[in-house]
């Protein structure tokens, strides 16, 4: 049974160098027919699976850019999500949003439309590094935009930080979180720099010319983060998110706890019924497949019971309070320490690792070296 919905918006005004997302440029593009299609898709899976859609406790727009809509394609859209997912469960509604992008206008037809969480990718506070990774917005878009929002009636509010930049300095990451945290908003994601493939800066990276921190400077940057985060009142629920007590975001939550979700759009992926599934990425594709009435799934995978453990550990890990014992043998039917005693027990000799009754979870120090943790869950037969 799904707890969230996920939308993809594949719309963007710019492209950012780092951004390995389904998006296309918005100009030109059958925005209006592709909002229809991910109604009719909504629609068909949720009347052949009803059961599975019972008890939506999220929805989230993600892209893409949602933003990059227009307030009437806003509303809309969320005209559809409305009509064909039930609502009457659903906690947490948010919108990925672009802080040059949002007007009174835009900002009402969210809210109005059922919206009460923003997500918005701010990233840096230094002009300069905006401009080398892509973004188009300025400082004063971000602090115009967020006292907007506040005065239309949101006060869920969360803000995407990056560090590890090209040429980034201490000084500047410093000068961010400043900044962000000044702003006293109830959530913050922060998110160290990933090359991935198919992107402007993998190009670069591939001939030599994009200059990042190293490795120490970068987990320095991190140890500043949680400290800083930690001074200002914020928790630390997840590698990377920190929140107010009451405003961790459930949606994240559900990928972290390893439960299902839909996912709806161009390019999205969903895990409903123990199958994984991807759409088609295309946007003519997706449009041609839904209104030929077919769901636009271009590949799915039942999850064997070995990636079910698998996903269940490294999920579960990057949540601070980390893989609890009842789920596990709830959802496995045997405990944490038989099936993982060994690996459990080097990694707290290496003091990456601690237990109690209430399960495991990655020690400070362990979330430095995340991935390294997870790693040894997955060699497990």
């Amino acid at each position: 049974m799904a707890r969230g919905v996920y939308i993809h918006i594949p719309f963007c005004h710019q492209i950012c160098n780092y951004c390995d997302f389904n998006k296309v440029f918005f100009k030109n593009q059958p925005v209006d027919e592709y909002i229809e299609a991910v109604g009719r898709e909504m629609e068909m899976a949720v009347s052949r699976k009803p059961e599975a859609f019972s008890h939506i406790e999220t929805i989230f727009l993600g892209g893409g850019t949602p933003t990059a809509l227009s307030a009437g394609q806003i509303t809309r859209l969320l005209e559809l999500v409305r009509t064909h997912i039930p609502m009457e469960h659903v906690m947490e509604f948010s919108s990925e949003a672009n802080p040059d992008e949002l007007s009174e206008e835009k900002l009402s037809a969210l809210l109005a439309g059922g919206v009460n969480r923003l997500s918005m990718g701010v990233q840096s506070f230094d002009q300069g590094l905006l401009q080398k990774i892509g973004r188009t917005h300025s400082n004063e878009h971000v602090y115009e935009t967020i006292a907007l929002a506040k005065k239309v009636g949101f006060t869920n509010i969360s803000i995407d930080l990056m560090y590890g930049l090209p040429h980034q300095t201490m000084e500047q990451w410093e000068e961010t979180l400043r900044l962000a945290l000044d702003l006293k908003l109830p959530h913050y994601s922060a998110y160290s720099l990933i090359v991935e493939p198919k992107t402007i800066f993998y190009i670069q990276y591939a001939k030599g010319r994009l200059a990042l921190p190293t490795e120490d400077l970068e987990a320095d940057m991190y140890d500043v983060l949680m400290n800083e985060m930690e001074a200002r009142g914020l928790d630390q629920y997840e590698i990377s998110n920190f929140a107010k007590p009451g405003f961790a975001s459930i949606h994240n939550k559900i990928y972290w706890d390893n439960d299902e979700y839909a996912g709806f759009g161009a390019g999205a992926h969903g895990y409903v019924d123990g199958v994984r599934y991807s759409n088609h990425g295309p946007i003519k594709k997706y449009i041609e497949a839904v209104e030929s009435g077919q769901l636009p799934i271009i590949h799915e995978h039942e999850v064997s019971l070995l990636e079910r453990l698998e996903e269940q550990m490294f999920l579960g890990l990057r949540k601070v309070e980390g893989v609890g014992a009842a789920v596990f043998e709830e959802k496995f039917n045997e405990t944490i320490w038989t099936k993982y005693r060994t690996v459990i027990e080097e990694l707290k000799l290496k003091g990456l690792l601690e237990s109690d009754e209430k399960g495991i979870r990655l020690t400070r120090k362990g979330r430095f070296v995340g991935n390294e943790v997870f790693q040894q869950f997955l060699l497990e037969e």
